[in-house]
């Protein structure tokens, strides 16, 4: 009897697991799926080896040829990865100098598409080059020489060596802060991209870009990077991986809930004015030039019960970010404030209005920076040009 009791209970048990398995969220399919998003890659290249030359008749070999990247928009490391899945690249060999040719024929150069956006850093860190316009070209190896009289008329080896690839997203706006904060919800709302939505930390697991376009077509493109947590600068929870796709952004959107913050029960709960100077904090371990880039904050979900009451007693001190710093512990207080151009406060689920407000808003910034931008260079361009100006003598 005792037995058969037994058996009921472990096969109810297991009906009631397999039924939980089966209405249960794939979110680890989920995350299978999407985390594949590519920004890092290591490749070896080599480029051509120079031809011999001709003692006989003092003949050159012809050149090596180079590896050369060409920047190349609407393309992914992903589809890099489909044309060289094996991670090698080679160029041509150069051409031998012999008695019907007396200069070799020089190696063909091998150029290969790779997204704009591109860092390429060498096998010690070096970085080699930048590829941030469509069509920009850079040579990450050269081909060597062809054999002469200098080098006994033995071709010499081109460049062989690993390299890495290194994308950074190129978007006007970037979109920062703790997981679970609204970024996601407000790109959706802002933007026509469609990221996944959810009540739980770290939904977006790859940064999504979303274009606004406004009623004159005017394009802007925003970036919603992966929820940042304490300790993102020394690469805790996805660090570094995300964090520099906000280095070629033109503005800074802090996104931070005005209920604050808590990962899980074993972190401390963070307060909405606690996230602020955390990001700050996680900006500036970062990279400390970040903090210069203009920004813009803004608190969402105010449609939450107390949200009102709750900005009310931090409006002061997000006003006032440099005196407000001063009362937070060494450890999480940052050595420089950052300035806000714009602060706002928004329901970014419920209230399209202030959805348009912050459209218009990071419009208006953007054009106001870039004018600045474009008055300093003018002044600076015409001090040089004073300077160069040639000076007669002056009658006194």
């Amino acid at each position: 009897m005792f037995c058969f009791h037994k058996k009921l209970l472990i096969q109810t048990i297991v009906r009631q697991y397999s039924s939980s398995k089966k209405n249960a969220k794939p979110i680890r399919n989920y995350l299978k799926q999407n985390s594949k998003f590519l920004d890092s890659l290591r490749i070896h290249v080599k480029a051509g080896t120079g031809g011999f030359g001709f003692p006989r008749y003092g003949g050159e070999g012809g050149k090596g040829g180079d590896v050369c990247f060409v920047a190349t928009e609407g393309m992914t490391l992903k589809d890099f990865l489909k044309k060289y899945p094996l991670k090698k690249i080679q160029a041509e060999t150069g051409g031998d100098s012999h008695s019907r040719r007396i200069l070799g024929q020089s190696g063909e150069d091998k150029k290969v598409n790779v997204p704009t956006g591109i860092t390429v850093y060498d096998d010690k860190n070096v970085l080699i080059g930048e590829l941030n316009e469509p069509d920009s070209e850079l040579i990450v190896g050269k081909g060597g020489d062809g054999g002469n009289k200098t080098n006994g008329y033995c071709g010499l080896k081109g460049e062989s060596k690993s390299i890495k690839l290194e994308l950074k997203l190129i978007a006007d706006i970037g979109l920062v802060g703790f997981p679970n904060a609204g970024k996601s919800t407000l790109l959706k709302a802002i933007s026509n991209a469609k990221p996944k939505i959810a009540s739980y930390p770290f939904t977006t697991i790859r940064p999504n870009i979303g274009v606004m376009t406004y009623e004159d077509l005017r394009q802007i493109s925003m970036a919603d990077l992966p929820g940042l947590i304490e300790g993102a600068h020394c690469n805790i929870g996805m660090g570094h991986r995300f964090l520099r796709h906000v280095e070629r952004t033109k503005l800074l959107l802090l996104v931070v809930d005005i209920n604050g913050f808590q990962l899980n029960p074993k972190h401390k709960f963070r307060s909405c004015l606690d996230t602020v100077v955390l990001l700050n904090k996680e900006l500036e371990l970062y990279k400390e030039e970040l903090l210069d880039k203009p920004a813009m904050l803004v608190i969402n979900k105010m449609d939450t019960d107390g949200a009102k009451e709750k900005y009310l007693e931090i409006k002061n001190q997000l006003e006032n970010l440099d005196d407000a710093i001063l009362s937070y512990p060494d450890e999480i207080k940052p050595s420089k404030a950052i300035k806000f151009d714009k602060i706002l406060k928004i329901s970014a689920k419920d209230q399209p209005d202030d959805v348009q407000r912050v459209k218009l808003t990071v419009r208006e910034l953007l054009d106001v920076n870039e004018e600045l931008n474009n008055n300093e260079e003018y002044k600076s361009l015409k001090s040089v040009k004073e300077q160069l100006r040639e000076h007669g003598p002056v009658l006194i």
